[in-house]
């Protein structure tokens, strides 16, 4: 895991710790009004299906009739959220949506100032302070996440579960911290010294927590559904479950690029490859017709995916190599953004095949410039440094004359 996950779950867990607000306060309670929830369904699964004209449309609509209420405002930020979630390199959505959580969080504190017991207000500061230090984190302003995160701890109030309608949201704050809080210290123990101001956790806990969100929660159900498919994945090495959740998200929202790539990527590590397959080719085709967020980095991971199915499954070797190129062309694309891409373990591992290949079809050098490549981005510690840096020591010297200037 790199500093910027670290640093992203350690803003997350401060920032779920501020879910203990609970006792009721006075005024409209939009977040337990079932009739705000039935008319905003369709929207939020637009939403998670990536048909943010439909979401969008219906959060205005929400703020006209509660101009004055942080909901419109959050969701409207959360729709921008899951438009950077396919490939967080890409900033065009953060202005918008810094600007919408901003505005929630004004929203927001005006509801509290009103009434410091207001669960709404708790709610929605520590949501939007939340997502907000998230992507600071995504983007390495680490001073900035830190500050955004720390803010959220004005609104810790340790006050008994009182406020049952609402308490299936403010769960998932609660689920957060739980799992992390232990989670963190067991994987990056330079923070243990840190975390000894916070109360302990309980990752079990957590985790059932997780689900009850999952279960019965409306406006946190699905990122509740996320986490529990990504710890189970990442972290659990409980792939049966990571597989249930993930193809329950493809399944319900089909068209969402981050949830058909999660899924096609545990059938891959799963060893289902058939599966793998099918789910891979809706994603290239999707990629090609240039479907919402199914862009570049979805054709980089699914490209090298679909080449090893190639090699491994269809034994197709002309069309696992050009899954392959594939992947090194959207590969260098995105290094025009952030030439970062081109350390990730999938653009050297189409390197290491690609060079395979060329061997075998008698193309030493060209077998030379992608171990080349290999070796200059992938470093010693990597899987086939060794049998790359061995290929180079023994054909180096059959290279064409004119390599040579």
């Amino acid at each position: 895991m790199n500093i910027k996950s670290w640093v992203f779950f350690f803003v997350l867990a401060i920032c779920a710790c501020t879910g203990f607000s609970q006792d009721r306060g006075k005024g409209k309670v939009l977040l337990s009004d079932m009739t705000i929830q039935m008319e905003c369904t369709e929207a939020v699964d637009a939403l998670y299906n990536f048909e943010f004209d439909i979401a969008e449309k219906q959060f205005l609509w929400l703020k006209q009739q509660y101009p004055s209420h942080p909901l419109p405002y959050f969701l409207m930020g959360l729709s921008n959220w899951w438009k950077i979630m396919p490939n967080d390199i890409v900033t065009i959505y953060d202005d918008d949506f810094f600007a919408y959580m901003d505005t929630s969080i004004t929203m927001a504190e005006k509801l509290y100032d009103e009434d410091k017991m207001n669960p709404e207000a708790s709610f929605f500061l520590a949501g939007a302070y939340g997502f907000k230090a998230r992507l600071q984190a995504d983007r390495e302003n680490y001073t900035s996440a830190a500050f955004t995160a720390k803010k959220s701890l004005n609104y810790l109030h340790e006050k008994k579960d009182n406020n049952e309608d609402l308490n299936p949201e403010f769960l998932f704050g609660k689920a957060l911290y739980n799992y992390y809080r232990e989670w963190i210290p067991e994987n990056m123990p330079k923070l243990k010294p840190i975390l000894l101001f916070f109360k302990r956790g309980d990752k079990e806990k957590g985790l059932e927590q997780l689900k009850e969100v999952a279960d019965n929660a409306f406006y946190s159900r699905v990122e509740a559904t996320t986490f529990l498919m990504e710890i189970y994945n990442d972290y659990e090495n409980k792939r049966a479950l990571a597989y249930k959740y993930s193809k329950y998200l493809r399944e319900t929202y089909p068209n969402n690029p981050y949830f058909e790539r999660y899924f096609a990527k545990v059938c891959f590590f799963k060893g289902l490859l058939k599966e793998a397959n099918v789910v891979c080719e809706s994603i290239l085709n999707k990629v090609d017709s240039s479907y919402a967020g199914y862009g570049d980095e979805s054709g980089r991971i699914i490209s090298y995916y679909s080449g090893y199915i190639d090699l491994r499954l269809n034994k197709d070797s002309v069309a696992a190599q050009e899954h392959f190129l594939n992947n090194i062309a959207f590969s260098r694309k995105l290094a025009k953004l952030d030439d970062a891409v081109l350390e990730r373990n999938y653009y050297h591992y189409s390197l290491h095949h690609l060079a395979k290949m060329a061997d075998k079809q008698g193309d030493v050098n060209k077998a030379i410039e992608y171990y080349e490549e290999y070796v200059d981005k992938a470093g010693k510690k990597s899987k086939y440094y060794k049998k790359a840096k061995k290929y180079l020591d023994q054909h180096v010297e059959k290279k064409g004359w004119w390599r040579l200037w």
